[in-house]
C-alpha cells in the first residue's frame, strides 16, 4: 500500500475529518535532503474534524502523528498540516 494511501486510512479512522487532502508533494523536493526515487518521502496534509475543536495547534498535530502511529511517520521525510476544526 502506498503511503499516502496509509496516511489517509488511519487519519480517516481517528478522526471522521468532514474534508481529508494528502498531497505527495516529493518530487518538488527532487535534489533536496530526504528526497527518495518514487516519491513517497514528503507529504501536505490538509484536515478538518470536529474532534479538533477545543484543541490547541500542539494537541493537534500531536493527536494526528499518535493516529499515524510510530512505524508510518519514521518512513516519512517531511509532513506539513493543514489542521482545523
Amino acid at each position: 500500500m502506498r503511503v499516502k494511501d496509509e496516511i489517509y486510512e488511519r487519519l480517516s479512522a481517528a478522526f471522521t475529518p468532514r474534508e481529508l487532502d494528502v498531497v505527495d508533494d516529493s518530487e518538488s523536493h527532487r535534489g533536496h535532503a530526504g528526497f527518495q526515487e518514487g516519491g513517497e518521502s514528503h507529504f501536505n496534509v490538509r484536515i478538518r474534524a470536529q474532534d479538533f475543536d477545543n484543541m490547541s495547534r500542539i494537541a493537534r498535530h500531536r493527536a494526528v502523528h499518535t493516529a499515524l502511529g510510530k512505524d508510518l511517520v519514521g518512513r516519512i521525510h517531511a509532513l506539513a498540516l493543514d489542521i482545523d476544526s
